[in-house]
C-alpha cells in the first residue's frame, strides 16, 4: 500500500500565514503594491481586518493617523453591535415560535389533541416544513373541484 497523498487547500498561502510570517513577506509585499489606501490592500492581500492590518503596518514603520484608527475601531464595534442585534431579533423570533406550538413534542409540531386511547393527533415536524415550503400556494384558487356540477 502505497502513501496517503496529504489535501491540497486551495486557499493562497499568504492569507494562511501568521504575524511573524506576514511581517517578513510584507517587507517584500508592501513595495510593490500600486493601489491608493495601504491599509485596504494589505488587509485583503493577508486576510485580516483592517485594525490587524494598522498595527501590522506600523510594526513596518507606516504611519496612519489616529482619526483613522479610531474610525475603525468605531466601525468594528458598530459591526459586533449589528451582529448582536440580528441575534437577539432571531432568538425572540425562535421563542415566539416556540411560543405557537407549546403543545408539541419530538414527532408532532402540534398536538391537535388525543385519540381516546391516548394518542396524539396533529401536524408532524416533517408536514410544517413542507407548509414552509409551499406557503406561496397558500392563495391559490382551485379552478375545477370534483364537488361542481359542469355541464360537459
Amino acid at each position: 500500500m502505497g502513501k496517503l497523498k496529504r489535501k491540497k487547500t486551495n486557499i493562497p498561502r499568504h492569507k494562511r500565514m501568521n504575524r511573524n510570517s506576514r511581517l517578513q513577506s510584507a517587507r517584500h509585499w508592501v513595495p510593490k503594491y500600486e493601489g491608493k489606501n495601504l491599509v485596504y490592500g494589505y488587509s485583503k492581500h493577508y486576510a485580516v481586518d483592517k485594525l490587524c492590518a494598522v498595527k501590522e503596518l506600523e510594526l513596518l514603520g507606516f504611519r496612519t493617523s489616529e482619526h483613522y484608527k479610531r474610525e475603525l475601531k468605531r466601525a468594528a464595534v458598530q459591526k459586533q453591535q449589528e451582529a448582536e442585534k440580528r441575534k437577539a431579533r432571531k432568538r425572540k423570533q425562535e421563542f415566539m415560535e416556540e411560543d405557537l406550538w407549546e403543545d408539541s413534542d419530538e414527532t408532532f409540531a402540534f398536538i391537535a389533541g388525543y385519540t381516546d386511547g391516548g394518542a396524539p393527533f396533529g401536524i408532524t415536524w416533517e408536514e410544517r416544513e413542507q407548509s414552509k415550503v409551499t406557503e406561496p400556494e397558500k392563495n391559490f384558487i382551485p379552478i375545477y373541484s370534483d364537488n361542481w356540477d359542469l355541464p360537459f
